[in-house]
């Protein structure tokens, strides 16, 4: 299973840094016996190698050469590969950049690195259907991706920050197989190549017969991407080490 992370953004919601925002410290992490800080990213990272990820592919813009200096060549005994998206167009286009490298049959998850969430095995609830979502309830879905679910959990619409969202759960990471990924990517190309957000390409293909699952067992989530979001994650680590978790 490859784990994609899209780190390609310009994190201009938190700049001026002198460091790409997806090693922004965080928390902390125990290398041996001495506590370090912890850059965002790492959060995406370990949940990705918690589900079982095997292979990891960051793509970073032309600038973000400290994201390799950091991470290197494997984690925990995952190799890493990086993919170059020479400009910033977007969500969609960043995530099709890693499919050369994944076969059909092969699945893939993905999220956001400049977020923090949990439980920490929250991709594990993604169980093996063409697509489906992990989600989480926010107080302010204007702000994100609500995803619109039937009882049964079957995904009817994405409402991209929509600030009359009718749900307040929204999508903070996905789970797909490679024909999918390619079936998106085929739909996003006969589109113009037009979609930023995966939210609209989604919904296009929900409308041609494609068919995706929202899975409500998201507990927390946290965009760090701004102030406010980074001081709210400190404060959602620090009542989880409070709590033992």
């Amino acid at each position: 299973m490859w784990g994609i992370i899209p780190a390609a953004g310009a994190g201009s919601r938190i700049q001026p840094l002198a460091f790409s925002k997806e090693l922004l410290p965080v928390g902390s992490r125990l290398d041996g016996e001495i506590e370090r800080p912890r850059a965002v990213s790492e959060y995406l990272l370990d949940r990705m190698l918690i589900a079982g990820a095997r292979k990891i592919c960051f793509i970073i813009s032309p600038g973000k050469s400290d994201i390799m200096e950091y991470y290197g060549g494997s984690v925990n005994g995952a190799p890493i590969c990086y993919i170059v998206q020479q400009r910033p167009l977007g969500l969609c286009d960043s995530i099709f950049r890693a499919l050369p490298f994944i076969d059909p049959d092969e699945f893939v998850i993905t999220g956001l690195p400049d977020t923090v969430w949990f439980p920490v095995n929250g991709f594990s609830s993604l169980g093996n259907d063409e697509l489906s979502f992990l989600l989480f309830p926010v107080d302010r879905p204007e702000f994100f991706d609500a995803v619109v679910t039937d009882g049964s959990g079957k995904v009817l619409e994405v409402q991209v920050k929509s600030p009359s969202a009718r749900s307040n759960w929204v999508w903070g990471a996905f789970k797909l197989r490679g024909s999918v990924l390619a079936s998106l990517h085929a739909l996003w190309q006969e589109r113009g190549c037009s979609d930023e957000y995966i939210g609209t390409l989604v919904n296009d293909y929900l409308k041609r017969g494609g068919t995706a699952c929202g899975i409500r067992s998201g507990e927390s989530y946290v965009d760090v991407g701004t102030l406010d979001g980074y001081r709210e994650a400190i404060r959602l680590l620090g009542k989880k080490a409070a709590d033992g978790e």
